[in-house]
């Protein structure tokens, strides 16, 4: 490939943070820009367009042929600058950016890691050097890095937050590849299934020639990994990587049938929540089923439908106990609190049901609703007999805008008192979700909390429709039998 690498940086940094980067890539012939967006001090009035401009004059003195690379919120403006230059800027590649901005998104609707400004204030300050980890995960960076990050770091303008991003109906025709760092939450799979519930946004990036890379780093691959980061983004410039594209005729994984065989029940469907009710006439008690995320609001069908969900529900209705499966409207990671409330109202109205007994409820978590699991943990009701969780994310992700102690589940366990946990950790899990389930145990184990831990070592993440195995089926009837025992059943 000729042409020139156009490099667009995080909010609060500058052209520097390139230094390495565009050092390797001029190592192997490339030419090189690295842009600086106006911010701080007298240029506290730049927003948005003020940045897309910069980034066009950029585009326009590179030539022709231009890969134009935005990392976090660059992406904004070199999204921008390729709309309007789409002649020359051949692939335009999100860098660690896990939003995809639409016409009239701002910056915090498409990444919600980025800090809210005040009230009326012009700017927005920069992380100091403990928070950086909120803009993305340091993984990889040393003690020298950050100091150098929290020395060279200026505001940002806040409306460059703010101001709507403009975009032509030609800028979904712009060629694409996502250079994702796991570290930091993101992974091709994860992307791919995302991709795979129907997400209109997520649609775009399955269009043929849309490509995708890994980076084993955290959220500033030019400073953890910049060699690794000059190769990938000479693969990008190239157009290789994995497509997101499923074959026609693809099931996605969480459609495929449960790993047990049972018998269709009734449902009983009120607001957002679905009872599956055992045939006994007497009340009998309640195994709440509460899905992970953050999903992309509007899928079809919605969780509750979902056949792991309702499988499970089914299960602990032939069991002799309500299974219930509810909706919540965890869409994004700042959706956290309005999905406690989604999963506090549901438990209500199962408790209130009067085929329950509303003294006998347990609460079992799902994947990314892992987090949900901290307010319950942390003060648990005595009608709340068992909580449970498969293959849980147990600490909120880097970068997710998450503070403070609500919202995670190694916190909270330290005030479960004798609150029964039953834990499934399946062996083939991603590394980085692994990890927080290995803090919350030894947060449990510091403080005597009492977790029981069903092992699927040869399972994976999703293992009830994944994985049709006799280790399979057993991890599921071992975990229903622990938490219905728990509720006397």
């Amino acid at each position: 490939m000729t042409g020139t690498f156009v490099l667009v940086p995080e909010a609060h940094t500058g052209d520097w943070v390139w230094e390495r980067v565009a050092a390797a890539l001029r190592r192997s012939g490339a030419r090189v820009c690295c842009a600086t967006l106006s911010g701080g001090g007298s240029c506290a009035s730049a927003d948005l367009e003020t940045h897309i401009a910069e980034v066009v004059r950029q585009v326009d003195a590179a030539g022709e042929r231009v890969v134009l690379v935005g990392h976090g919120y660059g992406l904004l403006p070199a999204l921008g600058a390729a709309d309007r230059r789409r002649d020359r800027v051949v692939r335009l590649v999100h860098l660690d950016a896990a939003g995809l901005p639409e016409d009239g998104d701002t910056a915090l609707d498409a990444l919600p890691a980025l800090p809210r400004p005040e009230r009326g204030a012009s700017e927005v300050p920069p992380p100091t050097h403990a928070e950086w980890h909120r803009l993305g995960s340091t993984d990889g960076l040393t003690p020298a890095v950050l100091d150098q990050l929290a020395a060279r770091a200026l505001p940002q303008p806040a409306a460059a937050l703010t101001q709507p991003l403009r975009l032509s109906e030609s800028a979904a025709r712009i060629p694409r590849t996502g250079i994702l760092c796991p570290a930091d939450g993101s992974t091709i799979d994860r992307l791919r299934w995302v991709a795979s519930l129907g997400a209109p946004r997520l649609s775009l990036l399955t269009r043929p020639g849309n490509t995708f890379l890994e980076l084993p780093t955290g959220h500033w691959p030019m400073l953890s990994e910049p060699d690794l980061l000059a190769k990938a983004l000479r693969q990008a410039a190239a157009g290789e990587g994995e497509s997101l594209a499923m074959p026609p005729g693809h099931v996605p994984d969480h459609l495929r049938p449960f790993v047990l065989e049972l018998p269709d029940r009734p449902r009983e469907r009120r607001e957002h929540v679905d009872l599956y009710l055992p045939d006994a006439q007497e009340a009998c008690p309640a195994v709440v089923f509460v899905h992970g995320g953050p999903l992309p609001a509007g899928i079809r069908p919605t969780p509750r439908d979902w056949p792991a969900l309702t499988g499970y529900a089914s299960l602990a209705a032939q069991l002799g106990c309500a299974g219930v499966t509810l909706d919540h409207r965890l869409h994004a990671p700042g959706d956290l609190e309005r999905a406690a409330e989604d999963v506090s109202a549901a438990v209500d109205l199962v408790r209130a049901h009067p085929r329950v007994d509303g003294d006998r409820v347990a609460l079992w978590f799902f994947s990314g609703g892992g987090p949900l699991a901290a307010p319950w943990l942390s003060a648990p009701p005595p009608w709340l007999r068992c909580l449970a969780a498969n293959y849980p994310l147990l600490e909120p992700l880097p970068g997710h805008g998450t503070d403070g102690d609500r919202f995670r589940p190694a916190a909270a366990v330290r005030a479960a008192g004798d609150l029964p946990v039953v834990l499934t950790r399946v062996g083939l899990e991603d590394p980085m979700l692994d990890a927080t389930v290995e803090g919350f145990l030894d947060a449990a184990g510091e403080c005597g909390a009492e977790v029981e831990v069903v092992a699927a070592p040869h399972c994976r993440h999703g293992f009830e429709t994944l994985d049709h195995t006799d280790e399979a089926r057993a991890a599921v009837r071992e975990a229903m039998r622990r938490v219905v025992g728990h509720l006397g059943v």
